[in-house]
């Protein structure tokens, strides 16, 4: 009996023993959770502390660089840091994007994420090395626009009808050119190919700036660009303007139809974003996006984007992120229907 009394007190003591090393745990894990909570509030309540680094993955002079350096300007001034530009272009601008993803996610480093890198690129290059919705975390869309169709002054074209009866006439000799494959520039004019049935050749450039002085020249005929970069080239009459991909004339060049004017049902809308590599902190993205919404609302970025054509959204990460899904949808079913690929 006293052996088995002394069986049941050590067990007693065990348990009590056992009961308290759980309690030390369950502690201990409750202090180190609010120890993270602790410097995470502090972490984004100091934010920043130091500069930013903006990764572009485009060119300088094209139409995602002018939008990243407006927004730059402004949120430097909130923020009281200041706010490096730095251009990455190449291969539709998953170049750029892939540095941002292997950026460390302490939201010092931002990037501008465009249609082609979010979207169109997705359809076009099957070994793109990043997925956007699973590497980024997405801060906000800033605004959207249409493509400007731009052809060269060399050639009788002054119409969408003149150019389409110029390539049927010429098939096979007529080039369009883009800031590269997979971008919004190269996939609308797949789309222009698919409803005409005409056989033009597509000339990928490294830069929208590029194909401008050459169409200017005359080795291309026509592009499609992102109204930002080419609006002061067709209102300076470098460049004649034909049409616009919006379903209906945009505000800022309200003299130029559309492209639905001559082929029913032709649109196509080019958007910028900001997004941080995944796993920045909740707060940092939080504050990040009240920021950009702010920024977009002050006068003197919505005149300057007015001026370019563009036209703010604004909005949430996870309104973003739906929109993101869709675009990659809709870009899908164009690089299918044109057959466009890369290997």
């Amino acid at each position: 009996m006293a052996t088995r009394l002394r069986s049941i007190l050590a067990l007693g003591i065990g348990g009590f023993a056992l009961m308290r090393d759980r309690r030390r745990h369950i502690y201990a894990h409750v202090v180190m959770v609010l120890t993270a909570l602790t410097t995470a509030t502090a972490g984004a309540a100091e934010y920043p502390a130091r500069p930013l680094r903006f990764i572009v993955p485009s060119a300088p002079g094209g139409s995602p660089d002018i939008n990243a350096r407006l927004l730059a300007a402004e949120l430097s001034k909130q923020l009281g840091q200041q706010i490096v530009v730095d251009n990455r272009p190449g291969a539709g601008g998953a170049i750029g994007m892939e540095l941002i993803i292997r950026s460390a996610p302490d939201g010092y480093t931002l990037g501008y994420g465009t249609s082609a890198a979010l979207a169109s690129n997705l359809s076009i290059l099957p070994k793109l090395p990043y997925d956007p919705i699973r590497d980024l975390q997405m801060i906000a869309q800033l605004g959207n626009q249409p493509n400007l169709l731009g052809a060269s002054p060399v050639y009788p074209i002054r119409s969408v009808k003149e150019l389409i009866d110029y390539a049927k006439a010429n098939p096979g000799k007529v080039f369009f050119g883009s800031s590269g494959n997979g971008t919004s520039m190269h996939l609308t004019g797949e789309l222009l190919k698919i409803v005409t049935g005409t056989q033009i050749v597509h000339v990928p450039y490294k830069a929208a700036q590029q194909v401008i002085s050459d169409m200017i020249g005359g080795q291309v005929h026509f592009m499609f660009d992102n109204m930002g970069s080419i609006i002061g080239h067709v209102r300076g009459g470098r460049v004649r303007g034909l049409a616009v991909t919006s379903a209906k004339r945009w505000f800022s060049v309200p003299d130029l139809p559309t492209m639905a004017e001559t082929l029913p049902g032709f649109e196509v809308m080019v958007w910028g974003s900001v997004v941080f590599p995944a796993g920045v902190p909740k707060l940092i993205v939080t504050r990040l996006n009240t920021e950009v919404n702010r920024a977009l609302q002050t006068p003197v970025l919505k005149d300057k984007f007015t001026g370019i054509g563009y036209e703010i959204v604004g909005g949430t990460p996870e309104q973003l992120t739906l929109f993101v899904r869709k675009e990659i949808a809709k870009f899908a079913d164009i690089a299918r229907r044109s057959g466009a690929k890369i290997d």
